[in-house]
């Protein structure tokens, strides 16, 4: 599967040399040596409960280049969290975990709360993430943070090696990294991606005509991987979106807040394998379908805000472009699962383009209503200009929970 093709204006790292892992280890704990890696890992108190969360441990612990591990553990009791600080225990690495649901991370939620910011009562990664991210400011001699999703059931240690690489290599200049992979087991996964995403790029494209920012989020082989890493003076300025939007939201911060010519991909897995969302067929406010409303949400109002004039005419346009490219996206699947021999299911194929279009007409109308939407999370520069003492509190509230 090697390849070498430079599309869009990032630029791709592919896997086309057969590395060890063993040989890019023995380079980062000699880059770790200047430069510290933070791995956060955002996670339900269920997936502690399955095979795949149970593989990443084992995995990690035989990483030695880590500075320190973040895990943000949500809708764990007392007792559970108690269980989770048992097993993260055998990793060598220090093990930091951000316990959302504990007395003192509540605390801290109504702190940030009571000082006006808002979007913190919506539960989920986003705000998981952004919590984690908050922590890992609280020591400045962190140079790299990598995220990866906890439910991966055939991770390897390769992945956050091959995330961290290009940003702390001293030789390059990437100060953001985005993983990629393929979805495939004896059929295609990744719907979002492959039926609604990119038809709605490729819908925005023709309709906008030439757009930078379109064409930088068109770049990316697999948009909305949950796994990337960036330098820490980059985290510091983001903002993170409570919701599905969140991987939407982490491009189009990163593209304002740096040069795409120091913003990479990397091939960090040949194959990917989660936990699927369900399609949600008769609820749009579930499932894959919420998922779609809220990244079409997510880029509605990057383009508004970029001075972008969205009228009716242009939905009316967007709706009926999205299904072409939506048709075209099916054409094209059907033919590279046919000389693959993978399965593939037309009509399922072609019934969930549907319901993503109607998830696209319910983010028209919702974002027609409120132009604005749910706020993203403030970037934690803004926090800390509002909270001058707040790293020390929350880096205090931290370290008494993990003792």
């Amino acid at each position: 599967m090697a390849d070498f093709f430079q599309n869009g204006i990032i630029t791709t790292l592919h896997n086309v040399g057969n590395r060890s892992i063993e040989s890019i280890e023995a380079e980062l704990k000699e880059f770790s040596e200047r430069r510290n890696m933070v791995l956060i890992l955002p996670a339900l108190y269920s997936e502690f409960e399955t095979p795949a969360m149970q593989l990443i441990i084992d995995e990690l612990k035989n990483v030695d280049y880590l500075h320190k591990i973040i895990l943000g553990l949500d809708m764990a009791s007392e007792e559970e969290f108690k269980k989770v600080k048992e097993m993260m225990s055998v990793i060598k690495t220090p093990v930091d975990i951000v316990w959302n649901d504990g007395p003192r991370m509540k605390a801290i939620y109504e702190m940030i709360t009571d000082a006006g910011f808002t979007g913190l009562d919506i539960r989920g990664k986003g705000r998981n993430v952004w919590m984690c991210l908050g922590y890992a400011m609280t020591y400045p001699d962190a140079y790299a943070i990598a995220l990866h999703d906890c439910d991966i059931v055939n991770y390897t240690r390769e992945l956050p090696a091959r995330l961290f690489y290009p940003v702390v290599h001293p030789g390059l200049d990437f100060e953001f990294n985005k993983g990629y992979y393929a979805r495939v087991t004896g059929k295609l996964h990744g719907r979002v991606t492959r039926l609604f995403y990119s038809p709605l790029i490729k819908s925005i494209e023709k309709i906008l005509g030439y757009n930078r920012y379109i064409e930088y989020m068109d770049s990316f082989r697999y948009a909305l991987s949950g796994e990337f890493a960036f330098i820490r003076s980059l985290a510091r300025g983001m903002r993170i979106s409570p919701t599905w939007g969140l991987e939407v939201s982490t491009l189009s911060e990163v593209y304002a807040n740096t040069s795409t010519s120091r913003i990479c991909q990397s091939e960090i897995m040949s194959t990917y394998e989660h936990k699927h969302q369900d399609l949600s067929q008769d609820n749009i406010n579930k499932g894959l379908a919420k998922m779609a409303d809220e990244i079409a949400q997510t880029l509605f109002r990057v383009l508004s805000q970029n001075g972008i004039v969205l009228s009716p005419a242009f939905f009316q346009s967007l709706i009926s472009t999205y299904y072409q490219e939506s048709r075209y996206a099916i054409l094209k699947y059907n033919a590279l699962s046919k000389i693959n021999g993978l399965e593939y299911n037309r009509q399922k194929e072609i019934a969930a383009a549907e319901i993503f279009q109607e998830a696209l007409a319910h983010a028209r109308e919702k974002f027609q209503e409120s132009p604005m939407g749910i706020p993203l999370l403030s970037a934690w520069t803004t926090v800390r200009s509002v909270l001058p003492d707040f790293s020390d509190t929350l880096n205090q509230a931290v370290l008494e929970d993990n003792r």
